[in-house]
């Protein structure tokens, strides 16, 4: 092993986690026993192949100042090493090593996951609970999980059965389609995965169904924590997630507009979009992919005046560290839902993702949390307003099935848009402009013929205008898939 790869990669994560833990000299024998087995069962729930204990490393800075740490004393005339194996059962080969990192010299324990049995200290069996250690007897929920993966393997979408029986998948059916891959109708659950060992429909093919049973939503607030007023909250599940990623890239898409950049204007102005579209595509799709779907968590999408945050539930694959991710080494947690968006060219798997985020927003924006992973993508406000609600922020989002059965440009069916739910929407106090715009979009309307109409010199005026009937679908854009094209138009919805 490269312990010291191991050790950097411990420290670079921002909290400690229930399979590893950093201590300076701290010695209590009989707490390394109970630590040994906590952390063994830990790491077998988790997915991990070890769990690691560091002497020499602070708690809470994670600095490396070294340790006086001596594993070979002994206890009661019995060395540490002998009186720890004699009492952890069954024996899991866990071992002490010696090394020297930035001049400081630091031991390491090493401690393997459980297998077939929970791993036990003087009859006892322990459990983390965060960076806590426990009698697993206390938390019966945990000790049934334990006992299951150590039975089953770990629960993934693939082999856990849905709650829900009763699945359609015309909408699966559609999306491949109009991507030009139709898929067998005979074949396509077996060849997507879709059904346990027994035949049952699993978590995936809950996913993929016309109806998710999973909520997806992306909320506005007016200010820049949730604290602040909400603005808006948009519904994008509830339906196969195909459409719902489909939805949350293109209202992303229609939140970034261009803005004006007039610094050191000579000939023509420059536009500078509101966040880097890449990055936010590349979160997204990661979110997706890697999401823990299989406790029925949604990942969340929520916009303030500075940012947008993505938040996918669950942690890193068992089987990646630090490095390895930011590097882009692609270690998919769902992997056959990985290889539908890899058929279908939503993603690549070519390991740019986290690269691309990194490279637009640095390591800094990348949050590593204990039960989620959450990306930030910040504004490059040119204006800064004091709302969010500035921003056009809803339109009719043309979906997969339409485009597979309309013309391009044409208007998104109304009945298939998903859901917006208004929150305090500013709609009385431009309530006479809105009529104007309402009865001249009767026909397509381009910005600068609305601008034109309602007496005003620029566009920015106008997208306040358009923002709440956006909002409320009183009107729609005529080519929602391009929401900044030059040729865009609005209609108004009768």
């Amino acid at each position: 092993m490269d312990f010291e790869k191991i050790i950097r990669d411990l420290i670079a994560h921002e909290h400690e986690e229930e399979w590893f833990e950093f201590k300076t000299n701290w010695y209590e024998p009989k707490e390394i026993g109970e630590y040994i087995s906590a952390m063994s069962n830990s790491a077998a729930l988790l997915g991990k192949s070890d769990a690691y204990f560091v002497w020499g490393i602070e708690n809470n800075t994670h600095r490396i100042v070294g340790t006086e740490f001596d594993y070979h004393r002994d206890v009661k005339n019995e060395p540490l090493q002998h009186y720890l194996a004699r009492q952890i059962k069954p024996d899991n080969g866990f071992s002490f090593h010696e090394l020297t990192m930035d001049g400081e010299r630091l031991v390491i324990l090493v401690i393997p996951a459980a297998k077939n049995v929970p791993t036990a200290f003087d009859r006892e069996r322990f459990i983390r609970i965060g960076s806590s250690k426990a009698n697993l007897m206390d938390y019966p929920e945990r000790e049934a999980q334990l006992f299951s993966v150590l039975t089953h393997g770990l629960p993934k979408i693939v082999n856990t059965k849905s709650e829900y029986q009763d699945l359609t998948f015309n909408k699966l059916f559609v999306y491949y389609e109009a991507k030009g891959a139709p898929i067998s109708k005979r074949t396509f659950k077996r060849n997507l995965g879709l059904l346990t060992e027994d035949g049952s429909y699993n978590i995936m093919a809950q996913l993929l169904s016309d109806d998710s049973h999973i909520p997806i939503r992306f909320s506005l607030f007016n200010g820049k924590t949730k604290a602040s007023t909400m603005y808006s909250v948009r519904e994008f599940g509830n339906t196969c997630l195909l459409y719902s990623l489909d939805g949350v890239l293109n209202y992303g898409d229609i939140l970034n507009i261009p803005q004006a950049d007039e610094r050191n204007r000579v000939v023509e102005r420059k536009e500078v979009m509101l966040f880097n579209k890449d990055a936010y595509h590349e979160a997204v799709i990661n979110v997706f992919v890697h999401n823990r779907w299989i406790d029925g968590n949604a990942p969340m999408f929520t916009g303030y005046q500075d940012r947008i945050e993505i938040l996918s539930m669950g942690e890193l694959p068992p089987d990646q560290n630090l490095e390895d991710f930011y590097a882009g080494i692609s270690r998919p947690v769902n992997k056959k839902l990985a290889d539908v968006f890899l058929q279908l060219h939503i993603s690549e798997r070519s390991g740019r993702g986290i690269p691309k985020i990194v490279s637009a927003y640095g390591r800094d924006h990348i949050h590593l949390n204990q039960d989620n992973i959450c990306v930030e993508i910040p504004y490059d406000r040119l204006v800064i307003s004091d709302a969010l609600v500035n921003v056009p922020v809803d339109v009719q989002v043309e979906s997969a099935e339409n485009r597979g059965t309309e013309s391009t440009g044409a208007l998104a069916d109304k009945r298939n848009a998903p859901v917006d739910v208004p929150v305090n929407a500013p709609v009385d106090e431009l309530a006479e402009k809105e009529k104007i715009v309402l009865e001249f979009c009767k026909e397509p309307k381009g910005i600068w013929e609305i601008a034109d109409e309602l007496g005003y010199k620029d566009k920015r005026t106008v997208r306040k205008i358009l923002s709440p009937l956006l909002m409320h679908g009183r009107i729609a854009m005529t080519t929602p898939d391009k929401p900044n094209s030059s040729k865009q138009k609005y209609i108004t919805i009768r």
